[in-house]
């Protein structure tokens, strides 16, 4: 389904911790407008979403699907996504943000490397799932809010395993369903799915390799190539799809990455600055005072002033997406 030239998807990133990456975003302000936003997002992380109260639509690659009370959301990262209640209401939410690849790096066999939460896996965007149909993956994540909300001893072993739990089950389902509809489709059908859902993820390779060799150097011809287009083809398809360039992207991406060494660690900034994937110390801290409006220098100092109040009150000063939009 071809996006309008002029739509825009914002991306959003999430700064996780490194030794237990999850984030919990609650409280009776994650209400969301019942007005459409007219641009979708995504993020650089795993999105689980409850919906408390009301009914409404989240759009995927610009589909709308509905969803009501009890509904539990589970989205991938680099998904277009957006949401909005039914008119004259607000649903309630909580989210759990969470990089499933470190917080189950031991736990998982590397035979299941090729497994993961996608969207082309769900060949109907089979994201939202109501708590009649799949109790245990409301059950799950409920008790995994509980735990994140009331951090009693042990609640970051408790929360792994029940993110585990859900993470497995939501695999389970998509294989079942994947196998299901392949069988019953007829062979029209599945072309017409199937051009959707390239169309959707055209550029895929490159959001991929970009996640994964951020820190390398690498051209953006390179990721043309992975699409196979010519690099002025993917520049367009790039920007229309994203709303940015791909060296905008690219630069957004080492930027994120940064911030969580600079909040994680105390390595130099030039050390960082190399780490993810800048030439050279001047052209890091440009990027960065662009991105982030302020120095890495000054980031650093204020969010560990900040840290010591509150993990949380220092996402929400910097990263810009805490609050639900208005």
């Amino acid at each position: 389904m071809a996006k309008s030239k002029n739509s825009v998807t914002e991306y959003r990133n999430y700064y996780l911790p490194m030794n237990f990456p999850v984030l919990l975003l609650s409280g009776e302000h994650w209400r969301i407008s019942d007005v459409p936003s007219g641009r979708q997002h995504f993020h650089n992380c795993l999105e689980i979403g409850i919906c408390h109260s009301d009914s409404g639509f989240m759009e995927f690659f610009g589909e709308p699907f509905p969803f009501r009370a009890g509904d539990v959301t589970v989205i991938p990262m680099n998904v277009p996504h957006t949401t909005y209640s039914t008119p004259g209401t607000r649903s309630h939410w909580t989210y759990i943000f969470l990089d499933s690849q470190e917080l189950f790096r031991h736990l998982l066999p590397p035979a299941w490397e090729k497994f993961g939460i996608y969207s082309h896996a769900f060949q109907d965007y089979h994201l939202i799932f109501s708590r009649g149909e799949y109790p245990n993956i409301y059950t799950q994540a409920t008790a995994a809010v509980q735990e994140l909300e009331e951090q009693n001893f042990g609640y970051q072993l408790s929360v792994t395993g029940l993110l585990l739990s859900l993470y497995v089950e939501v695999l389970r389902i998509q294989l079942s369903k994947y196998n299901d509809t392949a069988s019953s489709r007829t062979s029209e059908h599945r072309e017409d799915t199937k051009q959707e859902a390239d169309y959707a993820l055209l550029i895929a390779p490159a959001l991929d390799y970009i996640e994964k060799n951020y820190m390398q150097q690498f051209s953006i011809d390179y990721l043309a190539d992975l699409c196979h287009w010519s690099p002025t083809h993917f520049r367009r398809v790039f920007r229309e799809i994203m709303g940015m360039s791909p060296l905008d992207f690219v630069n957004n991406t080492r930027i994120a990455k940064a911030c969580n060494l600079l909040r994680s660690t105390n390595d130099s900034i030039l050390n960082i600055s190399e780490a993810v994937g800048f030439c050279s110390l001047s052209s890091f801290n440009r990027t960065f005072s662009k991105v982030m409006q302020i120095p890495p220098r000054d980031f650093r100092k204020q969010i560990k002033q900040s840290d010591k109040n509150s993990e949380i009150q220092s996402i929400q000063e910097y990263s810009g997406w805490m609050y639900p939009e208005r």
